[in-house]
């Protein structure tokens, strides 16, 4: 029975212990053989220090080239004010941009913001970067934004190419380790370029729908 006992012990007990010993290295598509556990470090270090601050915008011309108008015309007039967004997610995205720039060398680039009501319903009509109307975006509450990789001083949309691939799977891992949900992970439509507060927004939502009750 000692021997029974044993065997199934080690059944229960060695998996999780595997699990829990290997966890923190991470493999993405494109980075194999690199260990993030690194970048987690990195990343938790700058949320903790001093406020970070807002890189310099690309020239305006990097959101009106005729390749964005041709691929994601919606861009050429999003909102891309960073104080227009939660001070949180400011930082935690700040942190990505740094860890992606100084360990990867990847620049990312804030191509949509805070999104008001009335454009995301124009959005939601031309069958555009959404399928959620007014009010049930993230964007609508600061607690959204989009960003994607510069390369060459282009935008990168291509998830063909290998390289813009490898870019926005780092991108959707470190916003994992920094606490945000990518939309790269959304099971019904990918959205690569999209991090959001998910629990926080789930509460400014019911919090809108409760003040709507209250004024009926």
């Amino acid at each position: 029975h000692r021997l029974v006992l044993g065997i199934a012990v080690a059944l229960v007990c060695v998996p999780p212990l595997l699990i829990l010993a290997f966890r923190q290295h991470v493999v993405l598509e494109g980075f194999t053989g690199q260990d993030l556990s690194e970048s987690r470090t990195m990343i938790a270090e700058l949320l903790r220090g001093e406020r970070l601050v807002p890189p310099p915008p690309p020239p305006p011309a990097v959101f009106t080239t005729a390749e964005v108008r041709r691929i994601k015309p919606e861009i050429v007039t999003a909102d891309r004010k960073w104080d227009r967004l939660s001070p949180d997610l400011q930082q935690r995205v700040l942190a990505i941009y740094r860890v992606m720039r100084e360990q990867y060398g990847i620049e990312m680039v804030l191509v949509e913001g805070y999104r008001s009501p009335e454009r995301q319903a124009e959005l939601l009509r031309g069958g555009r970067a959404t399928n959620a109307g007014a009010w049930s975006s993230c964007h609508q509450y600061g607690l959204a934004l989009d960003s994607a990789p510069m390369r060459e001083g282009k935008l990168q949309w291509d998830m063909g190419d290998a390289w813009t691939r490898r870019a926005y799977f780092l991108y959707g891992e470190l916003a994992v380790q920094a606490g945000l949900v990518w939309g790269g992970n959304w099971r019904s439509i990918k959205d690569y370029v999209h991090v959001e507060m998910g629990d926080e927004c789930v509460r400014a939502k019911r919090a809108r729908r409760q003040q709507e009750g209250q004024g009926r």
